[in-house]
């Protein structure tokens, strides 16, 4: 497909102007049309400029009267598949508000249903979505649209693999993959839909994710995997994270203007053809953590690519207050990006991952995270047992993990740090200093000097019944942690205080 036609009614007197921008951001006119009373203006537009990026959008302009849009359209000049049929998916575990609110914006839209073989809730959670009061009415609006799947919890790769499994079999031609803990936009989703199927090959199409609580903040446009550390990273040196468009908008904001590649799209929303799956397999049984970036990774490495399509999205709860790299998680990090590294990465020995996570290991080390520390050395030993072990303990690792809990006290969360007892310093960094990062010149003899009194020296008894000080979280780094002999940290969300002691680590 080389060229799009635009379509625009409008009712009233003015001028309808159609711009373009390319890669680096630059505007330019392209046509423009005056108009008076009820009137539809049509526009020709190529495509073939936009091979590095760019993008196509229309501004009305009033006269002495007022100028009303009526209706704007792009239109695809064949070259399209038949529409396909799609599976929309959600995996959800404990979230049947946010379930039943996403169907019910479904059903209130049924033009977006035309398409839609099945909505399909995986339900691995103890608050069931079949149980809330007004699931009856929302499943009837959907016109037997609506099944519910209930399983174990076999985290977001179980409940997502049981989706594209579905979706095979009951024939549809495209799996929607969408987290629990969104909103919809139903748009959307009808234009992953006609973007695929204009495809020349099956294609993987993705949306972006804006932040649910604050709404006009775009939270990522587009995520790669670095080769050579195996870790997220954005496309390009010039893309923002959180950028908010009530600050700047698409005109004065160049990035935007780029074509971004990437590598994969999370799964809150990502469309992923069946013919793929059929290809490739099933989402790895890895529980949490890198599912996505791995299936991605996977389909390139078959010749398929992913798209995050801009204009495409949803609202999602964003993870700038959450710390998954510590507690629980860290088990499933760990192991699923040495996992990740073992299948994908082009560099000998897996490039810098095995190096950077010796050095989380002291860092987790020296913070006195040592239930963090216990996971992840648990992620070691499960991968020298072989792929064989991720079906096995599924459904039974997070259990097995979080049994370990009582054993730390950094584990120990409590609601209100009043709870503990008042610290010996006070509140806030040692002796009122904030302890910055060490340079690199420094580095050496300050790990040698730290690791050397946390093994050595034993703490006073006193550290274990009265913690020396409290941090917030945005304090709470190893750098200033590793000071301390005992510390009360607040966790990311705010909503409670693990204590963390050398006492137990020593």
């Amino acid at each position: 497909m080389r060229d799009i036609r635009l379509v625009v009614r409008t009712s009233g007197t003015g001028t309808v102007t159609v711009y373009k921008s390319n890669a680096r951001g630059s505007v330019q006119r392209v046509a423009g049309q005056h108009v008076d009373g009820d009137a539809t203006s049509v526009f020709e537009l190529t495509l073939k400029p936009f091979g590095d990026g760019g993008w196509y959008w229309f501004d009305l302009a009033a006269s002495s009267d007022e100028l009303v849009l009526e209706h704007g359209q792009w239109e695809a000049q064949g070259g399209a598949r038949p529409s396909g049929q799609v599976t929309l998916q959600i995996t959800t575990m404990n979230k049947p508000d946010f379930c039943l609110n996403n169907a019910r914006i479904l059903a209130e839209n049924p033009d977006v249903l035309t398409n839609v073989k099945e909505i399909l809730i995986v339900d691995q959670g103890t608050q069931k979505v079949e149980d809330q009061s007004d699931f009856a009415g929302v499943s009837a609006s959907l016109g037997g649209k609506l099944r519910i799947i209930n399983q174990g919890n076999l985290g977001g790769s179980g409940g997502f693999a049981r989706g594209m499994y579905e979706a095979i079999e009951n024939a549809s031609d495209y799996v929607l993959l969408l987290d629990d803990d969104i909103v919809v936009e139903p748009e959307s989703i009808v234009r992953l839909l006609t973007f695929a199927d204009h495809c020349r090959k099956p294609t993987i199409i993705g949306g972006h994710m804006f932040d649910l609580y604050n709404r006009s903040v775009l939270h990522t446009f587009g995520e790669v995997v670095d080769p050579f550390r195996i870790v997220p990273a954005l496309p390009h040196a010039d893309m923002e994270t959180r950028h908010d468009f009530s600050v700047a908008n698409l005109r004065q904001t160049p990035w935007l203007h780029r074509r971004v590649d990437v590598d994969y799209n999370g799964w809150w929303m990502c469309l992923i053809p069946t013919a793929v799956i059929k290809e490739i397999g099933l989402s790895l049984p890895l529980f949490i953590k890198w599912d996505d970036a791995e299936y991605g990774l996977r389909a390139r490495e078959a010749g398929f690519a992913t798209v995050s399509l801009p204009g495409a999205a949803v609202w999602h709860v964003s993870w700038i207050d959450k710390d998954d790299l510590v507690g629980w998680q860290a088990y499933f990090h760990a192991r699923n990006r040495l996992i990740t590294t073992l299948i994908h990465s082009p560099y000998p020995k897996g490039g810098r991952v095995l190096r950077e996570s010796v050095q989380a290991d002291v860092k987790h080390l020296v913070s006195m995270q040592y239930f963090t520390e216990h996971g992840r050395i648990e992620a070691l030993k499960d991968i020298f047992k072989g792929p064989d072990e991720l079906h096995k303990n599924l459904a039974t690792k997070l259990p097995e993990i979080n049994a370990l809990k009582s054993e730390y006290p950094d584990a120990q969360v409590k609601d209100d740090v009043d709870d503990f007892p008042a610290p010996k310093i006070g509140r806030g960094p040692m002796g009122g200093t904030v302890v910055g990062l060490p340079s690199k010149r420094e580095l050496i003899p300050w790990g040698i000097k730290t690791v050397a009194r946390q093994l050595i020296k034993a703490p006073g008894p006193e550290s274990a019944e009265r913690p020396q000080g409290y941090l917030a979280h945005r304090d709470n780094r190893w750098y200033r942690v590793a000071h301390y002999d005992s510390v009360v940290v607040s966790n990311a969300e705010g909503t409670g205080h693990p204590g963390t002691s050398a006492t137990l680590g020593s």
